[in-house]
């Protein structure tokens, strides 16, 4: 009975996903510049094969908004060169399994929220920009600058009737009640009502044209001297975002459905599904997070039920392909607009007042950096700025200071000695703060003897032990006597890089009680 209950769920959700992904995946493919006909392809095959192959058993795959952005900028770039487009796509799927088979997912959760914050929300403003064009039915643009520079002259070249269906259409999908919504998807609403409105009264809009409705053709990627580096680019970018942007959907698969996903099987499902667009010129894409959802709430909870989901998009696209064809531009763009809305970060735009201002920095700099420059730059350089910011914070929170003992104080391990001075340091040695520690011991070289106390070091790293081996060289130059206080782990690291013996004879201990009576003064 219960098995019975879960394939009527997973055919429901599966059925439930298609109607989503149905609008979805001919705007995403007409976004891309590789036309409608890519993107509903690209949501069968990737939908098809990720769902059998991969780690997460509710997971609906198929073209989405990040994807379609790195996509369209390959059509810019490589000149509509299918071919070697296809080749970008291709080596993404490999890299997606290579990722796979060096278990490269289990550190996406590593990402910084402001990083994937700032990554999102520009992904959702570019769809959003992307848009206006088709919006005011003007042709499509894929350059943001372009687009903000010539807005006030498009503005003046209105199509008037594109702009009442992609007006409507955002209007439709915005207000729609959410009880109607569960039984019919909003966009699939806006869809049908204003395609036939736009057919009925003939109105002057351009359409998605001709979806072949045959089975896709092969396509033989290429590559060649002159444009490989720039294939390689766009495939590392493309697999890194399919790869995070699915797994932040396995992530919240799991919150919903309470099981775990295999987060290195995820990665191979995605890799072979999007090789696999690549050999039939179809868009690439990722876990679609709305439509993963929309399964999981419409009852799917196997792998089967995005197999279904691809089966009856493949049913739609072999027997209703006509119809499809008449569905108008605008109406897609303001489709798409409420995607990219539903992208934008809410949760740290709530709080954007008051979030730490470290964050804030990083958040925003990514989102510039998303919208202006490119995808893979904005997500490197949030990371390279969230360490930075971190490695500061690691640094300020090392305390750093010096003691003048006086003789009554340590009399019971030393000889009465006006000139013995204790560094302690608190917190982490390493690079961020070698600096500040060189600078105190260098401070003190009117010093006879000098204990420098790591013992509340909780790690110590290469550079570290690098700048005590010259400092401890340096106070031996001054005849200084030189007694380091380490943890007996940070004595075996510090002793097993000491190759040269620098510390052969500096006292070493993990407590001045424990010195030789010999050693001390």
């Amino acid at each position: 009975m219960n098995k019975a209950y879960n394939i009527k769920g997973d055919i429901f959700g599966g059925i439930t996903a298609a109607i989503v992904a149905l609008p979805l995946g001919l705007a995403f493919g007409v976004a891309s510049g590789l036309g409608a006909t890519a993107g509903i392809y690209g949501a069968i095959i990737l939908g098809f094969f990720a769902s059998i192959f991969g780690g997460t058993k509710t997971q609906i795959s198929g073209p989405t908004g990040p994807m379609t952005v790195v996509i369209a900028s390959s059509v810019v770039v490589l000149h509509s060169d299918i071919n070697a487009i296809a080749s970008v796509i291709l080596l993404a799927g490999v890299f997606q399994i290579a990722f796979a088979f060096f278990q490269i997912g289990k550190y996406v959760k590593y990402i910084p929220y402001p990083v994937i914050s700032g990554f999102m929300s520009g992904i959702g403003a570019i769809i959003i920009l992307l848009q206006i064009n088709p919006f005011l039915g003007l042709e499509s643009q894929a350059d943001i600058i372009s687009i903000l520079q010539k807005l006030p002259s498009n503005l003046l070249n209105t199509n008037f009737e594109a702009l009442f269906l992609a007006t409507t259409t955002l209007l439709i999908v915005l207000f729609t009640p959410a009880k109607i919504s569960r039984v019919i998807p909003s966009p699939l609403i806006a869809l049908t009502i204003l395609t036939i409105i736009s057919v009925m009264f003939g109105l002057n809009v351009e359409t998605i044209g001709e979806i072949p409705s045959t089975l896709p053709h092969f396509v033989i990627p290429t590559f060649n001297f002159e444009n490989y580096k720039t294939i390689i680019t766009l495939a590392v970018t493309l697999a890194l975002l399919g790869s995070i942007d699915t797994l932040l959907t396995s992530l919240v698969a799991d919150n919903l459905t309470k099981q775990k996903h295999n987060s290195n099987r995820e990665l191979f499902g995605q890799g072979l599904g999007n090789t696999l667009c690549a050999l039939t010129g179809s868009l690439a894409g990722a876990g679609a997070t709305m439509r993963t959802v929309i399964n999981i709430k419409s009852g799917g909870t196997t792998q089967l039920s995005g197999a279904i989901h691809s089966i009856v998009l493949l049913l739609v696209v072999l027997f209703l392909a006509p119809l499809a064809a008449q569905i108008p531009l605008a109406v897609l763009a303001g489709i798409l607009i409420k995607v990219g809305l539903d992208i934008l970060d809410y949760k740290f735009l709530k709080v954007i007042k008051t979030a730490p201002k470290n964050d804030l920095y990083v958040m925003i700099t990514v989102f510039f950096v998303t919208v202006f420059i490119d995808l893979i730059t904005a997500v490197g350089l949030g990371i390279v700025l969230a360490a930075l910011l971190i490695v500061y914070r690691i640094t300020k929170a090392t305390k750093i200071s010096t003691t003048n003992y006086k003789p009554s104080q340590i009399d019971e391990y030393f000889e009465d000695d006006p000139y013995i001075r204790v560094v302690k340091i608190e917190g982490a040695l390493f690079f961020g703060s070698t600096i500040a520690f060189e600078n105190e011991i260098n401070s003190l070289l009117d010093t006879k003897t000098l204990i420098i106390d790591c013992i509340d070091v909780p790690f110590i790293d290469i550079t570290a032990i690098f700048t005590l081996q010259e400092l401890v060289t340096h106070l031996n130059d001054q005849n200084i006597e030189t007694i380091l206080l380490l943890k007996k782990s940070h004595q075996e690291k510090l002793l097993s890089v000491d190759k040269t013996e620098i510390f052969a004879n500096t006292i070493i201990s993990d407590s001045l009680k424990d010195i030789p009576i010999q050693c001390k003064l």
